[in-house]
């Protein structure tokens, strides 16, 4: 395999695991205040009880993308940097925001609403302006003046794809994150908040769905090139599509483990993640060679081979290190008792 398209797996990889678990994160946030004053639920108390050991440990994937993108891909940083300069830097000012909020809420009792709405409201357009970064990488947006790329804000947000993309970032974070409050909701035994984000689910299931479809027709109409070659791959999209209806329907299966209890969140969670990895690599495939079309690919954006090698060594070493550290921290927080099944 040649070391471009090693070190672009290695990128996509932590697009992947950033965008599921920031997804979880920031849904948590919002349904924690949309439901902050339904307390009998404890829906709120289930969403803060995830967030309170995940959202600093998902940061930390943003800024290791950030890094294999400056390490990995160098001559590509500079185009990136300059088209994605007002977006990121909006997002970037969210994300410091949301963060501050999140931590001031847990301190300051006495503002803890207001400063939960603050915190639920950014977490949600945040999704939203992150995938803008795909349609964006299209081309389609961008100007070059004097052979330097600028980006066309009033062309991309006039744009339906745009729109498309947000509508479905924004859906599947609530969709996923229902699933998984649902599920983490089952093992606290709150039965109350697990009816609760089950029914979430289950509407927000049809609207993900639907948004898909809605970028693959505006991807029709705008990026035909993208459209053309994901559809070279329709049978990875069919078994894709395969796997959210078995997500759908584990929202309806009666319950193994409880016999008046209906629904397998657990099994929703595993399919819908499998479902959105086949989706992403059917578009990473077909998004190849392009970084930012037509311009630059991963031949043009990538490092020297020697520091490749050096950084490739690195990661590594690093994820021998810190991957049994975050499954040891998964199980132990999904499984701990005490710790779920917490009153306070």
């Amino acid at each position: 395999m040649p070391n471009e398209l090693i070190a672009i797996t290695i990128l996509w990889g932590f697009v992947f695991i950033y965008s599921i678990m920031a997804t979880m994160d920031f849904g948590a946030g919002f349904w924690s205040m949309i439901y902050i004053h339904r307390e009998k639920t404890r829906a709120t108390n289930i969403a803060n009880r995830y967030l309170s050991p995940t959202w600093e440990v998902t940061n930390t994937f943003i800024v290791a993308l950030v890094v294999a993108v400056y390490s990995l891909f160098p001559k590509a940083a500079y185009t990136l940097g300059t088209i994605l300069l007002v977006p990121g830097s909006i997002i970037l000012l969210l994300l410091a925001v949301r963060s501050a909020f999140l931590v001031f809420s847990n301190i300051a009792v006495e503002y803890k609403k207001p400063l939960t709405y603050v915190s639920g409201i950014t977490g949600i357009l945040i999704p939203g302006l992150l995938i803008s970064v795909l349609p964006i990488t299209h081309g389609t947006f961008i100007d070059y003046k004097g052979g330097h790329p600028t980006l066309n804000l009033q062309k991309l947000f006039t744009s339906p794809s745009e729109y498309a993309f947000i509508g479905f970032a924004m859906s599947s974070t609530l969709f996923l994150s229902s699933l998984l409050l649902a599920d983490y909701s089952k093992t606290s035994n709150e039965e109350e908040a697990y009816k609760v984000y089950l029914r979430d689910g289950r509407i927000l299931g049809p609207i993900s769905l639907l948004m898909a479809f809605a970028i693959m027709l505006t991807l029709r109409a705008e990026t035909p090139w993208l459209y053309t070659r994901m559809m070279e791959d329709l049978p990875l999209l069919l078994v894709s599509l395969g796997f959210f209806l078995i997500g759908g329907l584990g929202l309806f299966l009666p319950s193994f483990s409880k016999k008046d209890v209906r629904g397998m969140p657990r099994l929703a969670v595993v399919a819908v993640t499998t479902q959105y990895f086949i989706a992403s690599y059917v578009y990473g495939k077909a998004h190849l060679p392009y970084m930012v079309y037509p311009n630059v690919t991963i031949q043009s954006g990538f490092t020297d081979p020697n520091s490749f090698m050096a950084v490739f060594a690195t990661y590594i070493a690093g994820f021998v290190i810190l991957f049994p550290g975050f499954i040891y921290f998964w199980r132990l927080f999904m499984h701990d008792k005490k710790y779920l099944r917490q009153k306070s």
